[in-house]
């Protein structure tokens, strides 16, 4: 993936202006170039500060709130790869697919009840199972 903005779907996008990237010793593999060169990415990106629309970041922030910092930044940390710009594109997919997964407004539910034909089968299983419990009490005896 280019420099530039990251395309989340055809409307939405994320301009490379918003994002700030760290680079960082990873653990992991790399064998002695992991003391050496800093390969991990850590990206931040600032929800409230960002250009997307109004309802976007609010499902965002309803969804990952817990992932977000005091200022309202969320914080993606990518270390699987060797190389550190295999990890950047890791990173931006990542916070792609975290934006995609909010960009559409859930379904409506539509309240629905139960047929008269499960209630009664309910309630019949509720009485055999009643009945079933009451009858392991103590055995009375005729003396």
């Amino acid at each position: 993936m280019q420099s530039g903005a990251i395309k989340v779907t055809d409307e939405l996008s994320i301009p490379e202006w918003e994002l700030v990237e760290q680079f960082v010793r990873a653990s992991g593999p790399g064998g002695q170039n992991v003391n050496k060169v800093s390969t991990a990415v850590q990206l931040r990106w600032n929800v409230e500060a960002s250009a997307l629309p109004a309802a976007v970041k609010a499902r965002f922030c309803r969804r990952f709130g817990s992932r977000l910092t005091k200022d309202g930044d969320i914080i993606i940390e990518a270390k699987d790869h060797r190389s550190q710009a295999l990890n950047r594109e890791a990173a931006r997919k990542r916070l792609a697919e975290m934006v995609r997964g909010v960009a559409k407004p859930p379904k409506r539910r539509i309240a629905t009840k139960p047929t008269k034909g499960a209630v009664r089968r309910r309630l019949k299983a509720k009485k055999v199972r009643s009945e079933v419990k009451s009858l392991r009490g103590k055995v009375q005896s005729d003396d």
